[in-house]
């Protein structure tokens, strides 16, 4: 039975770092009726295995530094239970009929892979590799390969790639010819296994409509896919003779396009998630580039910002340019008919998570509990009250590494100017003003590369500080946007969803009616502005000496760090 177009639902399911979330949308005007929560049970497992029958008989395996697996399992969870809840609060608060849903779209983080069979069995869920580390899913922020990340943009210089500058010059250790060549180099037998290298953002949609669909983002932006081409069969084998295969072995697949379908829902999904047999599943998408259309934010000159863990900024161009330090430029990589760029920082939220859980004493741990308020706007508000330049201080956002401009994940966070005056409310701000230094970087870096940037509009949780929201607006001089809604990406999701189901001829014609923002929510203080152009310099000065080979410290402590973990390592075992 045909479904009323008044009427008409989709389902959006964003999968973050931590967690996955669920929203009931309705077609007609973009409103979201329902939302559902699963935190993923085994969360991000970075110092030990957490699942297989090692940690069940409380022996985990050990990992080592700078790895991030997760476990496949818990994104089906997110199915079972996230959905089932959005559509169980839509059907309390707005009595919708669940057989009004049309569709059903995913997002996921990238590069985030999944070692599978041939049927898409992860290779993790076979009793032969369930205590082996690398049959797990490597998550995006599993920055282990950046030797062989170091490797592949060396070779590819080497040779004149055409494809390495569509990427700023640089392959970044998150994606999957990096992680694919780690795996070949250190456990043999699980890369023989594998007979397809996936995207969780297509793993999943393969679970839910059965078929395996690659997705045009994620191929172009993390699978080096450009002009119909992946790396060619010599390059591959010139990093490593086993490698040669990779691409026509594990990579290479039918590639499908955003907002199409990628299928129909399953008997066995419709049971997990309580939605209708044979709805619309979209192609796969990343959690940054379906947040522009549910932002409304798809035209040349808008960069949206993705804030949350870590930070994507994402925008569309009319032409091609090369971007130093760009995650990726790709044909129709966020929408038909323009040029998608994208560029990052791997820490943000991160990193303030960070310094509340490491660098704040129980003084302010418990000023914050009395007031019934969390330690981080606890610290907002001691920040606040501070004039710009006051804490005397200035920071680099690398405790994550760095995305863009340098793409190198040896970085290492650092804060300079720190005394025995300076309190956790300094160093906080610092870091505030840190990651919006890292942005204004990636704003010029675009900019004088021919893409100009002309508006600002920030996604994700962080939105809700407004003392970071103005730093942003100060520190960049752009007027900044904000999404008008808590759920950017799963709205985002829904839009592509009510596209693959028809509902809409492509994504920029729903996101007019789908997407929303409040424009210039913030605006840049010139005095402020002012003052931050003073930091900012002091900032570039210490990215370009720490960042551009002055000084390598920070890739010999981590090399020392190393040496040192393994050797801790073997002495345990």
């Amino acid at each position: 039975m045909a479904v009323d177009p008044q009427r008409a639902l989709v389902v959006g399911v964003d999968y973050g770092t931590l967690s996955g979330r669920a929203v009931v949308v309705r077609v007609s005007d973009g409103a979201e009726l329902g939302t559902g929560v699963h935190a993923y049970p085994h969360a991000v497992m970075d110092q030990t295995l957490t699942a297989g029958p090692a940690a069940e008989a409380g022996r985990p395996v050990a990992l080592p530094p700078e790895w991030a697996l997760q476990v496949p399992a818990d994104y089906v969870d997110v199915l079972k239970t996230a959905v089932p809840a959005a559509i169980a609060a839509a059907q309390a608060e707005h009595g919708i009929d669940v057989n009004d849903v049309i569709g059903i779209g995913t997002d996921f983080t990238a590069c985030t892979m999944v070692p599978t069979t041939a049927d898409g069995t992860p290779l993790c869920e076979l009793p032969a590799f369930a205590d082996r580390p690398h049959a797990y899913v490597k998550l995006w922020k599993h920055h282990a390969a950046q030797s062989h990340a170091d490797r592949i943009n060396a070779l590819a210089h080497e040779r004149g790639e055409s494809w390495i500058n569509r990427y700023g010059g640089l392959i970044s250790s998150e994606w999957e010819f990096a992680k694919g060549l780690q795996i070949l180099e250190e456990d043999r037998e699980v890369y023989d296994a594998i007979e397809h290298w996936v995207e969780a953002a297509d793993w999943i949609v393969w679970q839910l409509g059965g078929r395996y669909e690659r997705n045009a983002c994620t191929a172009g932006y993390k699978g080096i896919y450009q002009d119909g081409q992946y790396p060619s069969e010599d390059f591959l084998a010139a990093l490593n003779p086993d490698f040669a295969g990779f691409v026509a072995d594990k990579v290479e697949h039918h590639i499908g396009q955003l907002g199409a379908s990628a299928g129909r829902l399953t008997a066995e999904a419709a049971a997990w998630t309580g939605l209708p047999e044979g709805i619309a599943v979209a192609v796969g998408n990343v959690d940054a580039h379906v947040t522009a259309p549910a932002a409304n934010a798809v035209e040349p000159g808008q960069m949206v910002a993705i804030m949350g863990t870590s930070t994507c900024h994402v925008m569309n161009g009319d032409e091609l340019h090369e971007v130093p330090g760009m995650c990726g430029v790709v044909d129709g990589g966020i929408v038909d008919g323009l040029w998608g760029y994208e560029a990052g920082q791997s820490g943000v939220g991160d990193i303030f998570g960070w310094f509340v859980d490491n660098g704040v004493p129980p003084a302010y741990v418990s000023a914050a509990a009395e007031r019934g308020i969390s330690v981080h706007q606890h610290l907002t508000e001691l920040a606040a009250e501070q004039q710009i330049g006051e804490h005397g201080l200035v920071a680099l956002d690398w405790h994550s590494g760095n995305r863009s401009v340098l793409v190198d994940h040896e970085l290492s966070g650092i804060v300079v100017g720190q005394t025995l005056a300076t309190r956790p409310e300094d160093t906080y701000r610092a870091l505030l003003e840190a990651t919006a230094f890292g942005t204004r970087t990636i704003v010029e870096a675009f900019t004088t590369s021919g893409v100009p940037v002309t508006e600002l509009v920030v996604a994700g949780g962080l939105l809700k500080n407004a003392l970071l929201m103005q730093i942003y607006a100060d520190v960049t001089r752009l007027p900044l946007s904000t999404i008008a809604s808590d759920q950017g990406p799963a709205l985002g999701s829904a839009i592509h969803a009510a596209v693959a189901a028809g509902a809409y001829p492509d994504v920029r014609t729903a996101a007019k009616t789908m997407g929303k923002r409040t424009v210039a929510a913030y605006t840049p203080i010139e005095e402020n502005a002012q003052r931050y152009d003073a930091l900012f310099a002091e900032y570039t000065l210490l990215h370009d000496y720490f960042g551009r080979g002055a000084n390598e410290v920070m890739h010999r402590l981590k090399g020392i760090r190393r040496e040192a973990r393994a050797d801790r390592l073997g002495a345990d075992a």
